[in-house]
């Protein structure tokens, strides 16, 4: 429902213009440093045309750089380039050559390079022939050496600026031919995307690049003209280093998109939400890249809306804090989590970061948001927006027409067959039923969906080509049989006496009340005996599970109010001296609620009385302490509940359930408890009062007060009154006859405000 939400406000928002298609993000090598990608935006399907533009350029490369160098000419402009140092060398060792011999001496070439060999009669002399001339003869040799040595050493700085002369022509010749070779493929790069200026640049610093290392086009030339395998590792990687800067990584691709985009993101951790740095083994070592950059919910949500699941964003603390984090930046860039952390990860990049122009929306319960916004100082600053979602809506007509149109749109997305009308109206009956409210509409669609998918399996299973109520009903009925095992259980135990619980017949201080169980995401009701004694005293409601501790702060509360209500009913002109216990019979876990609450004032009552109740009614209410019946919960499964133990034991026509007045809107019951209803099988009444209620559970009237202020004799409320004033009255003389210094209690509790023991009479 967010997400048809959303899609109304694009609407409303492409209507005014405003809703143009988000842009793509590129990651793109840098030349400065190859650790921290740049990152382009460009117009929503640019992305993938600027991929495949470079692919091209780099093949066109290829081929061109690889023919120009292959070419005539230059081979030609090189030879010459060779040749004219070739010579320049011959002609500077000659000249050394000529200089030595006028010495005396000649050049020999080693590969330890230039030696200098002494001549005797134009022939060298040998070292140990050397040794034998005459001393003088050799010192005069040496002499002449020394200097000849600097000129050696002259002429060889002269080789070196030859050669180093000639390599810088070389590189000139191979730049101009590259620049020559390049011009047309980065021309017609350039031509494509003229009116992308950020690309441009990135061309032109492209080509800089490419010439600069056009050795490596040469070399995958010479490849493809005659095979040479690669031993070399750093050849390898030499390559890949002048390849990646024509790898496009499109790190957000809307080239197929019309709108801005709304994304859905379930699980949010870290790598989904803020995308991830992946890398590749090789050489022995884990490496990475801008091509290894992948995007995540968040990145490819820039332009649009993001929907996050609070509770699973915060099992995830490190996606917490960084959302937190790049929501306020405003900017966002693929993170190593570990790196995050504090902690040492193998070679990483820093992207530049993305720019953010989202909006996020966050779901989730309101004590998660009564929680965040009490112990979260940033939650408030983050999420400036709070919008409740009901979930119920009105039953409009309106609201019907926008059911009908999700049921059919569910339909076309799960490929599901089509409803006919009575299928539409059983699904609208259900959700109604949800929200246990005649006038309302659920607007849990995840569980309705859940319901279509079902009753179209139905459907196929019959061989139906539309699904009709029944095949709705089915997958009703098979939902309830999937977890109605305990429910089963408890009935059988209550028809063969295990829990003991009468639904026929007339019992005094005896009601059956009645309790929801809840068993997952489903729900039922059960009857329990709630039994009530009452007896001389001054203890007043003893509610004996709270005395065992099985009683909740509810229960406790609707327990204290129906003693109000005795008070003010019944103790106006005399104190109320009567004990009463009450008790839910065989129950053994803690009891919670006030809605037992008039079902133990009937007790009570009856047990005052001594007017018998008909157990084969059963009761469901709250009480305030005016007397008036209030509104509960769970009304429907209460009466199917117990619908069902009477129709496991048997109907007699005279069962049923009394229920408040409040709750008639809510009753969405069961087609079979309708039908029994109808067929005075069955019966459900409808009090807004205690007197009401009593007159019906025991056929009694309640009496109302004559001129004279006294009830009639028959009435409930005189029996109770009489019943009460015997009651002050035996106090009265247990009083006198124990003596005016101690209050004893007949329960054997002292009253009198200390702790010693009770007067002995």
């Amino acid at each position: 429902i967010i997400k048809a939400h959303l899609e109304g406000v694009i609407e409303e928002r492409r209507e005014r213009g405003e809703a143009s298609v988000p842009s793509d993000w590129c990651y793109i090598h840098n030349f400065d440093d190859g650790d921290q990608p740049k990152i382009l935006r460009l117009p929503a399907g640019e992305g993938r045309r600027f991929k495949s533009g470079l692919e091209r350029l780099r093949e066109d490369l290829r081929r061109e750089v690889g023919n120009a160098f292959s070419g005539d000419e230059f081979e030609t402009q090189r030879k010459a380039i060779a040749e004219e140092n070739q010579a320049g060398q011959r002609a500077l060792f000659q000249r050394l050559e000529q200089e030595a011999r006028a010495q005396g001496f000649t050049v020999q070439f080693s590969p330890a390079g230039m030696g200098l060999l002494p001549l005797k009669d134009g022939r060298p002399v040998s070292p140990e022939d050397f040794l034998q001339l005459p001393e003088t003869e050799r010192r005069e040799f040496e002499s002449r050496r020394e200097g000849l040595m600097r000129r050696v050493e002259s002429t060889m700085d002269e080789v070196r600026a030859l050669e180093h002369e000639t390599s810088q022509r070389l590189a000139d010749l191979s730049r101009q031919v590259a620049e020559f070779a390049t011009t047309g493929s980065f021309k017609r790069a350039a031509g494509a995307f003229s009116d992308l200026p950020q690309v441009i640049a990135f061309l032109d610093e492209l080509r800089a690049f490419a010439v600069e290392r056009v050795d490596v086009f040469r070399e995958k030339h010479d490849e493809q003209r005659g095979p040479e395998p690669l031993a070399d590792a750093a050849r390898v990687a030499r390559e890949r280093q002048v390849s990646l800067p024509f790898e496009v990584n499109v790190f957000v691709d809307n080239s197929g998109a019309d709108s801005p985009p709304i994304i859905i993101e379930g699980n949010p951790t870290f790598g989904n939400l803020f995308g991830k740095i992946d890398r590749r083994f090789v050489f022995g070592g884990y490496v990475t890249d801008h091509t290894l950059l992948k995007s995540g919910s968040i990145n490819r949500a820039n332009g649009g809306y993001l929907v996050l699941p609070m509770r699973q964003l915060l099992t995830n603390p490190l996606s917490w804090e960084t959302l937190k984090r790049v929501i306020k930046e405003r900017e966002v860039r693929p993170e190593d989590p570990a790196e995050v952390m504090g902690m040492v990860v193998p070679q990483s990049i820093k992207p530049e970061p993305m720019a953010l122009d989202l909006k996020v929306v966050v779901t989730g319960d309101g004590a998660l948001y009564n929680l965040l916004s009490a112990h979260d100082e940033d939650f408030w600053e983050t999420f400036k927006v709070k919008a409740d979602f009901d979930y119920q809506i009105s039953r409009t007509p309106e609201h019907l027409d926008a059911y009908a149109a999700f049921i059919c749109r569910v339909c076309n997305e799960n490929k599901l067959r089509h409803f006919e009308r009575t299928g539409v109206a059983k699904v609208v009956e259900y959700t109604a039923r949800l929200v246990a409210d005649q006038h309302k509409l659920s607007t849990r669609f995840g569980l309705v969906q859940d319901l279509l998918i079902e009753a179209d399996y139905w459907a196929r299973k019959e061989g139906a080509a539309l699904i009709a109520a029944p095949h709705v009903e089915k997958a009703l009925e098979q939902k309830v049989f999937r977890s109605n095992l305990l429910a089963e259980r408890i009935r059988d135990l209550i028809a063969e006496g295990t829990f003991m619980v009468d639904v026929s017949g007339e019992v005094v201080g005896q009601v059956n009340g009645l309790a929801v169980y809840d068993v997952g995401d489903y729900s039922f009701g059960r009857p329990s005996r709630i039994t009530a004694r009452t007896f001389l005293g001054r203890g007043g409601v003893v509610n004996i599970e709270r005395e065992a501790k099985l009683s909740g702060k509810t229960h406790d509360k609707g327990v204290l109010i129906l003693s109000g209500y005795l008070g003010w009913k019944y103790a106006q002109k005399q104190p109320l001296s009567m004990s009463a216990t009450i008790a839910f019979e065989q129950s053994y876990g803690e009891i919670d609620g006030d809605s037992a609450s008039s079902t133990e004032v009937y007790a009570i009552l009856s047990s005052l009385a001594d007017v018998p109740i008909k157990q084969g009614i059963a009761v469901t209410g709250s009480v305030n302490q005016k007397g008036e019946v209030q509104a509960i919960g769970g009304v429907n499964q209460k009466v199917e509940g117990f619908f069902d133990v009477c129709q496991a034991i048997g109907l007699t026509g005279d069962q049923g359930v009394l229920i408040p007045k409040q709750n008639v809107r809510n009753l969405m019951l069961r087609e079979d408890v309708v039908a029994a209803v109808e067929e005075g099988r069955f019966h459900v009444y409808a009090v807004d009062a205690i007197d009401q209620g009593i007159e019906i559970l025991t056929g009694v009237a309640f009496g109302q007060r004559d001129e004279q202020g006294k009830y009639p004799e028959s009435a409930i409320n005189h029996r109770v009154e009489q019943r009460l004033r015997e009651f002050a009255q035996a106090q009265r003389e247990l009083t006198r006859r124990n003596g005016a210094g101690a209050d004893e209690d007949p329960d054997g509790k002292d009253e009198s405000g200390d702790d010693s023991p009770p007067a002995k009479s």
